[in-house]
């Protein structure tokens, strides 16, 4: 759960997560206020003093926690209570049940309350039950039980409990609450002098004793963590679960009364043939909950419901490659068992582990629905950096299943249309994703593809849900929210990630905008088609679309992207950490050196046709050398190869000043300081006297030297690039020292670049408030601006 210090600690805007969350949902936050004066609270400033805990389950159940997730399950409990109910009751019982409920409240009384649900006495009314429970007469209890337990895997639950973690309390007290709750951990017990011992332990809450008491305890061969995280929580904790069906859920989302009562219907769809086999794997749909939060999580809600809903139908009926892709989805217990389990966690290769289950059930087999009349809460991703971790991990999911047996043999075993239909829904979108940045060149109705395909799946999905009209709204309201912008960031994300994998594996910059800048100023300046502007701008504003969105998007989509004064600390911070020379003990974000090590560790690890290709792809670079000297003046329009040979003495000119600079810091800059000023002053007077000869005695003209730098600068790169690659035979040598030098020149030019448009937006006077009226709701926006207005001070509205 929230605790108080997170709830009430103030970022450095001077917003706190309640403040937020009081803005968010203002009617809840009303009604919640009425309900604990009710209760016994005789003054709102009383809140923290006498109903904390309410105050702190309040502020859980609307973010993404465990107490929220708990209480969702824990629905199926309550609805299997009261169809046992239903089942058994007469006419009568009903009857009376339900003026007894008229005179205590409705069912929903107590839904937002914690949810106790205890066994008999059956006449206790339990709060989190409301009164419904006033109707059972106790075999409800027995009954439920035996149908549903709700197993929480949580790995160091049991080292949290020996630190005295208030997290090991937060989880006791979830299960004192809420009897059909389980919780699984790893036990690790010393048994001798250096060695462990490892258990997996089932435990809950007995009542009777008033303690938490263990039920299982089987001893494993050792560490659980050798694979994949997740999918190593859910192999250990599987054999404590019982019933023939499972359902697994992430710890982000919830569940909804209504919805519970709808399980016993669905589970009967495992005795349905759906073509010539019955289903093992039954999907379900996702409701997502945080589309409210900001703009960002609208647009990532609405790209998700379009896929968990209107893609998911199409891929299970007619298509047939529904695999494993979301967490809600039940599963044919005791066909797993047998089959190898839920989840493969071998490390790396099953990054993605949900969809391996979905492999592994097509290929021995077994039968993957999708059923759209019940559904499960879900919670995405609402800053643009978690949204960007999760499109990193999926892309790289996804590169590491091309290069998995399972899609290998899938691809051997499909017959050719499902073959076809599993490749675009699977590996074939992010392939043919690659070309799209191509395309974005080649292709000048790209803006409008990006805008318009992206989004049509949910148009139609909320055509369908919401009617046309409110879909073709919500569409325009999205773009005037700057969707493209996010959608086209996400696609360039998604690329990256997935060629980084396919070429070097693993799943861990991104200096491709700036790439194409160039490519589009180079067009610009050399090309006789870009002399006309207007045939510029059709040829090129897609491809600077693209550029701005790439480089623009992680401002645009920062709360505070374009605040003045933080876009000034924000560059002395950036030039800090690129001249920190780091250290063994520095870490990323403090040193330049330490992040550039770790941005090229992928390549340690890449084999020979790995770095071959690398390499070959670096070699791109060149090109605009190859392409631009002959249009220099000094050139006289000769365009025999010895010109292109000869520009190359301006790169070894160029990397020998690099050496000599670099070589006069080691030596002079710390103890003879005037020797570094003195070496730094010759070679300016030296360029400048060759600069001036060349000028006179040639013909080159000023203009030249500007275009030069379109030539050499990628060039620099390239050779950066390639000596990346040849690391380890570079790294023992002095070429190496220049390497590093020379990539750092090559980041601050970078930054400079990305710096330089934000610091304008920043200048812009109410920039700011119409970027924060993008991106928030109404409700907050408005809360933020008279916040700042404040001082920036706020006293939270108790």
């Amino acid at each position: 759960m929230y605790g108080q210090g997170t709830l009430r600690n103030e970022n450095e805007d001077g917003i706190s997560t309640l403040f937020y969350l009081q803005k968010i949902y203002a009617d809840e936050w009303a009604n919640f206020m009425e309900r604990m004066l009710r209760d016994g609270m005789e003054d709102e400033n009383e809140i923290w003093s006498t109903k904390a805990r309410d105050l702190r389950l309040w502020a859980s159940y609307r973010g993404q926690t465990l107490s929220r997730t708990v209480r969702g399950m824990m629905y199926y409990y309550r609805a299997l209570k009261m169809l046992t109910f239903l089942d058994s009751a007469s006419e009568m019982d009903i009857r009376n049940g339900s003026q007894q409920l008229a005179s205590h409240g409705s069912l929903s009384s107590g839904l937002d309350g914690p949810l106790l649900g205890k066994a008999p006495p059956a006449k206790k009314l339990d709060r989190g039950a409301g009164g419904v429970n006033l109707l059972f007469k106790g075999h409800e209890y027995g009954s439920a039980l035996m149908k549903f337990t709700y197993v929480v895997a949580c790995q160091i639950y049991g080292s949290q409990k020996m630190k005295g973690d208030p997290r090991a309390e937060e989880i006791l007290f979830l299960m004192k609450n809420n009897e059909a709750l389980r919780v699984a951990y790893v036990d690790e017990v010393p048994s001798g002098r250096e060695e462990v011992e490892y258990y997996s332990v089932l435990v809950k809450y007995d009542d009777e004793l008033q303690k938490e008491v263990e039920i299982y305890r089987i001893r494993l061969p050792g560490p659980l963590k050798i694979g994949e995280g997740k999918p190593e929580n859910q192999n250990h904790a599987i054999i404590f679960t019982r019933g023939d069906a499972l359902q697994t859920i992430d710890m982000n989302q919830d569940n909804y009364y209504e919805e519970a009562l709808k399980m016993r219907n669905l589970l009967e769809e495992f005795k349905t043939y759906y073509g010539i086999r019955k289903p093992t794997i039954l999907g379900v749909r996702e409701n997502v909950i945080t589309g409210s939060v900001s703009s960002l999580a609208w647009f990532m809600s609405a790209q998700e419901m379009s896929f968990v809903t209107l893609g998911q139908r199409v891929l299970a009926n007619p298509l047939k490659v529904r695999m494993h892709y979301g967490h809600p989805d039940v599963f044919d217990r005791f066909w797993f068992l047998t089959r190898g389990g839920i989840s493969k966690a071998s490390r790396v290769i099953n990054i993605s582990e949900d969809i391996f289950a979905g492999f592994n059930c097509t290929l021995r087999g077994g039968n993957v629905t999708h059923h759209e009349y019940i559904q499960v809460g879900k919670g995405r991703d609402v800053g643009l950096n978690q949204i960007s971790m999760f499109e990193a991990k999926v892309a790289s999911g996804n590169g590491e299943q091309v290069l998995s047996r399972d899609v290998y043999r899938l691809g051997h075993r499909l017959d050719f249309f499902r073959m076809l239909s599993f490749f675009y829904s699977t590996v074939g979108f992010y392939f043919t994703q690659w070309w799209w940045a191509l395309g974005a060149v080649l292709n000048q109705q790209f803006i409008i593809q990006l805008g318009l395909f992206s989004a049509l799946p949910m148009v139609v999905e909320n055509t369908l849900e919401h009617g046309f009209l409110s879909a073709v709204y919500d569409f325009l309201t999205m773009q005037l929210q700057l969707a493209s912008i996010f959608y086209t960031f996400s696609m360039g994300t998604r690329t990256h990630f997935f060629g980084r994998t396919i070429l070097h594996g693993g799943a861990n910059h991104f200096v491709k905008a700036v790439e194409l800048g160039v490519i589009l100023i180079v067009y610009a300046s050399q090309s006789p088609m870009a002399k006309n502007t207007l045939v510029y701008i059709l040829m090129a504003i897609s491809s600077w679309f693209l550029v701005v969105s790439w480089i623009m998007a992680p401002f645009v989509f920062n709360p505070s992207g374009f605040d003045w004064l933080k876009t000034v600390y924000d560059f002395d911070d950036f030039m800090n950490w690129i001249w920190c020379s780091g250290g063994i003990l520095a870490k990323a974000e403090q040193s330049w050196e330490t992040w550039w090590y770790e941005e090229h560790d992928h390549l340690r690890t890449t084999g020979l046709w790995g770095k071959l290709l690398e390499m070959i792809l670096d070699i791109r670079f060149f090109f605009f050398q190859y392409g631009v000297v002959y249009r220099l003046k000094i050139t006289s329009a000769n365009t025999s190869i010895a010109v292109y040979l000869l520009s190359w003495i301006y790169m070894i000119v160029a990397v020998g000043i690099c050496i000599i600079i670099a070589y006069a810091r080691d030596k002079y800059s710390a103890t003879q300081h005037i020797y570094y000023r003195l070496v730094q002053l010759l070679v300016i007077v030296v360029i400048v006297l060759v600069i001036v000869l060349f000028l006179k005695f040639t013909n080159l003209i000023f203009l030249d030297l500007i275009t030069s730098l379109l030539a050499f600068i990628p060039t620099g790169w390239g050779l950066i690039s390639i000596a990346v690659v040849l690391r380890p035979f570079l790294q023992s040598t002095v070429v190496w020292e220049t390497v590093v030098s020379l990539a750092r020149l090559y980041d601050l030019l970078f930054g400079i670049i990305i710096l330089a448009p934000v610091a304008l937006l920043s200048w812009m006077p109410g920039f700011q408030s119409m970027q924060t009226r993008i991106l928030f709701n109404e409700a907050f926006s408005r809360g933020l601006q008279i916040s700042r207005i404040l001082t920036g001070k706020k006293n939270i509205d108790m």
